[in-house]
């Protein structure tokens, strides 16, 4: 599952990262998103991006497309 199919409320896990975009998943692992971590969706833009989760006590917003490079599980 790709992290722009959650909705609010939804909850989940990383699971890892696609193939290819390696400065971005650098970039996504900096900012929290390890393999295992969980995260809530709290918010979304009225035209659904971008979207905000909370992971590791802290609010992180990503545009959808941008997230495409993270596969999570939902919870």
């Amino acid at each position: 599952m790709m992290l722009k199919e959650l909705k609010v409320d939804d909850r989940a896990t990383v699971l890892g990262f696609s193939e290819g975009g390696k400065a971005y998943r650098r970039k996504l692992l900096s900012m929290g998103l390890t393999p295992g971590a969980e995260f809530s969706v709290t918010r979304a833009a009225p035209l659904g991006d971008p979207m905000e989760i909370r992971i590791r006590g802290f609010a992180l917003s990503l545009r959808k497309d941008e997230a495409d490079a993270l596969s999570v599980e939902k919870l």
